[in-house]
């Protein structure tokens, strides 16, 4: 991306309110469960062990390691039997692209933004932003680290750590800037929807949620095995937000294909989710459910919109696109669904197709593909020349729309 500098781009950044980030996330500090779990469970809940680095072997969509012997420690997740390092590449932010890797390192070596609150806020009035939401780490983008769990009970006890850590600790305090967003436990609906009512009940507008939960070997959206999980959201104006990754599989290509292949076409989970969404009904029999598409991006969009509404309407009599889905799919998006990006031009050269009340601005903080420092100068090479009430909606509006915000007006 090119370097705002000219007085003409410099207009272009004053036109960029201070933004509301849909999609940061946060490294979980040492003691998120150590400190809320009860005693039984301490050694084998998740807590941090510094050790060595030790192998790191992709296995499908998964890493698979374990500490090594030799070397400076670094910090690792452990939880039951799995070992998990905490990476470079999760917690980047103020480092090189060069520098950064898949190489573990230490909390004190990871910018201190990306775990302690108060540096957080420091490093969100640095790059702009007023109010930012933030995915999990260790726990994956839904929680579905504890649906791999072998008991459930402790399972259950640390998803309910975790929110209760998100809601007094990582957000409270915070002057409504941090914005909370929880996880549920993904092997049981009815424990899902009881944990979106409890943290609802306490000021909760957002739960992470799979973009695709029969990735993760559980009943698909079209299944209606996940009804009372909607439900319950639909109650509560609880937005369902399905990070890209949330699915855990990975597309690529072949085994023998570069990262930077999957890297790239990971937006397809989003977009085979937005078709299971748009031909499963569950947007039709819950029509006050709102969706977010995080870290998806945009420019995909209005040809998944054309494509559904093609099938939907020329093969109805064969394809049941039309037995769950009485209305053509694209208003269902136009209604309920929302995606964000932090780059992606092209899908603002087809904003309108995309819809410019459905889409949202984010920073990925502190990963390595987010923009901090420069949130606002990106916002403003790739959406500033469009007329200042859609910049407004973009960068701030629409996000404090969809979850309900109470932020004061600003620019």
């Amino acid at each position: 991306m090119t370097q705002l500098a000219s007085p003409q781009a410099t207009d272009t950044l004053a036109k960029v309110p201070l933004i509301v980030d849909v999609d940061a996330h946060v490294v979980e500090p040492p003691d998120v469960w150590s400190s809320r779990l009860p005693a039984k469970y301490q050694d084998v809940g998740p807590r941090i062990v510094y050790a060595p680095q030790g192998p790191v072997k992709l296995v499908g969509s998964t890493y698979q390691e374990s500490p090594g012997t030799d070397g400076p420690d670094v910090a690792w997740w452990f939880y039951e039997d799995r070992q998990i390092s905490l990476k470079r590449y999760i917690a980047a932010a103020g480092v090189p692209a060069e520098e950064v890797g898949m190489n573990g390192v230490t909390y004190e070596q990871i910018r201190a933004g990306c775990f302690k609150q108060v540096d957080r806020l420091e490093d969100m009035t640095i790059n702009g932003v007023q109010a930012q939401m933030c995915f999990p780490n260790i726990p994956r983008f839904c929680g579905q680290l504890f649906m791999w769990g072998k008991d459930k009970d402790l399972s259950l006890l640390c998803v309910q750590a975790y929110n209760d850590w998100m809601v007094e600790e990582w957000c409270a305090g915070s002057g409504g800037r941090l914005i909370p967003l929880c996880i549920v436990p993904m092997w049981d609906v009815a424990l899902a929807a009881a944990e979106v009512r409890r943290n609802a009940a306490r000021g909760v507008r957002a739960v992470a949620f799979s973009e695709i939960p029969a990735y993760l070997g559980e009943a698909s959206i079209h299944s209606g095995y996940w009804d009372p999980f909607f439900a319950a959201c639909e109650e509560t104006g609880t937005v369902v937000a399905m990070h890209i990754g949330s699915g855990t599989k990975t597309p690529t290509t072949s085994e023998d294909a570069p990262a930077a292949v999957q890297g790239t076409i990971i937006f397809g989970n989003a977009a085979n989710s937005l078709v299971d969404f748009l031909f499963s009904g569950v947007l039709h029999r819950f029509p006050g459910v709102k969706l977010l598409y995080a870290e998806a991006q945009i420019g995909w969009i209005p040809y998944v919109l054309e494509r559904t509404d093609d099938v939907w309407f020329t093969h109805r009599g064969w394809a049941h696109g039309q037995d769950k889905c009485p209305e053509l799919p694209s208003s269902y998006y136009y209604r309920q669904v929302f995606s964000c990006f932090f780059k992606d031009p092209v899908g603002v050269s087809v904003i309108d197709q995309v819809g410019i009340d459905n889409v949202m601005f984010e920073t990925d903080y502190p990963h390595q593909d987010g923009t901090w420092p420069r949130s606002r100068e990106a916002a403003a090479e790739q959406f500033g020349h469009l007329p200042q009430d859609q910049v407004d909606k973009i960068a701030r509006g629409n996000a404090i729309r969809l979850l309900g915000l109470d932020l004061p007006a600003t620019r």
